[in-house]
């Protein structure tokens, strides 16, 4: 199994990113839903007080609110459950975020099947698709805390809104604190010619583990390449990637469609038609059971990666 620090949740990262950001930029300001400790906005609620503010349970009034700061020149932050950041005020993101391109940055907490007991109405699976057709919208899924806490950075330093997709429970944290870490381009972990294992969140770590399996029974040699920007996608190492391996398989904890594996499919189509899979949630709600239970049932793990590689190579 691939090496890894500890085990912790990417929403803790962004909470840490969002508290550094918050001493360089004396301009962000934090929106809360009422579940600031859940999201981890809770560092930079008390490091700066005068600068955060719950607007309640009110998720497509805080949409409006973080349009009107960033209208007045501040820069908004805001989070909540990927289900209702994403989808219940998807209007207000639309028209006032988007339509207007100002820069905020949401957070989609507790997004995939992650949430566990929660259950299906509070398991994101519909996000990633749903923000990156809109117009404008940035798109971003780190691998683990570390890339969590660079990306929120990242997110303060670009232009327009960004969508930063993270999950509650504790997940291996594998990449260096000092990680090279562009915004767009994709990070190849572990370099291959048999099958390319393209991943994003936590998905990337099952590659990994996936990608070791293959080495050491079947003598399978896979690239993982880490998608931590879904938009814009990276084209470049997409195609690199694809007519190196010639098969593609694609790994995310998200509906197959219109996700992750679809935004690599439509540039393949068009540049590189190449034989690949999309391993994901398939037309699916989640349920209520302990994460690691869900990742088995809905085939988000190592293990099933191996299996349709297999598949996808005929071997």
């Amino acid at each position: 199994m691939p090496a890894y620090k500890q085990l912790k949740p990417t929403r803790t990262g962004f909470g840490e990113g969002l508290v550094k950001a918050g001493k360089k930029h004396k301009h962000l300001i934090a929106l809360g839903a009422d579940i600031t400790s859940s999201v981890s906005m809770d560092g930079f609620a008390k490091n700066y007080p005068e600068r955060f503010f719950s607007i309640g349970i009110a998720e497509q009034n805080i949409a409006g609110v973080a349009a009107g700061m960033a209208l007045s020149g501040k820069l908004p932050v805001f989070s909540t459950y990927a289900v209702f950041s994403a989808m219940r005020d998807l209007d207000q993101i639309r028209i006032s975020i988007c339509y207007n391109n100002v820069h905020v940055i949401i957070g989609g907490a507790h997004a995939g099947i992650s949430v566990g007991p929660d259950g299906a109405t509070h398991q994101a699976l519909e996000d990633i698709a749903v923000m990156r057709v809109l117009p404008n919208m940035q798109v971003l899924s780190p691998c683990d805390a570390t890339q969590a806490s660079l990306l929120t950075q990242i997110a303060m330093e670009l232009d327009g809104p960004v969508y930063i997709r993270f999950g509650r429970e504790a997940v291996p944290d594998f990449t260096d604190t000092n990680q090279e870490i562009e915004f767009g381009k994709a990070q190849i972990l572990r370099s291959g010619t048999d099958i390319a294992l393209f991943s994003t969140g936590h998905m990337t770590w099952e590659a990994l583990v996936a990608a070791e399996i293959l080495e050491s029974k079947y003598d399978i040699h896979a690239e993982v390449v880490n998608f931590h920007t879904i938009k814009p996608i990276d084209k470049d190492t997409i195609i690199k990637s694809a007519k190196k391996c010639k098969f593609v398989l694609t790994a995310e904890a998200h509906q197959v469609t219109g996700g992750f594996g679809s935004a690599i499919s439509e540039v393949l189509s068009q540049e590189y038609p190449t034989k690949m899979y999309i391993l994901g949630v398939n037309d699916s709600f989640g349920e209520s059971g302990q994460p690691e239970e869900l990742m088995a049932k809905y085939g988000l793990t190592a293990e099933n990666i191996v299996k349709n590689a297999l598949k996808l190579l005929k071997l």
